[in-house]
């Protein structure tokens, strides 16, 4: 495996950690907590990063299955972040998560894992 790839496939297990304890978090307190914030936006961080590293290290380029699948989770989880980050500036810090956000983000998260399992599956089949 090069070394983009390595860095990259390093990162987005970094990403997943992120994602799950702001996920997690949010999913049971129901609130927008610093928590949430600082591990979403994390999450979106190191995910950009994780993508960008896999995108230069493929042989495949930049537009297979698993990318697509891949770049529309980040855009959800993104989409997550932006409407979090909008409800905690409309109604401030420990704010309640509205139902549809909360849906919302559990079904982001749900397709992340989803893509992060396949790209592991993947690299395993091969």
């Amino acid at each position: 495996m090069n070394t983009y790839l390595l860095l990259g496939t390093s990162i987005v297990v970094l990403a997943l950690i992120s994602y799950s304890i702001a996920i997690i978090s949010e999913q049971f307190k129901k609130t927008i907590n610093k928590t949430v914030l600082i591990f979403l936006t994390l999450g979106v961080c190191l995910d950009i990063t994780a993508t960008t590293f896999m995108i230069i290290g493929s042989t495949k380029g930049a537009f297979t299955l698993h990318g697509f699948i891949g770049y529309s989770s980040l855009i959800g989880m993104f989409i997550d972040a932006v409407l979090i980050w909008k409800q905690r500036l409309k109604k401030g810090m420990n704010s309640y998560v509205p139902r549809q956000l909360h849906v919302y983000s559990r079904y982001a998260y749900i397709w992340w894992v989803i893509a992060f399992i396949t790209g592991g599956l993947l690299v395993a089949l091969r």
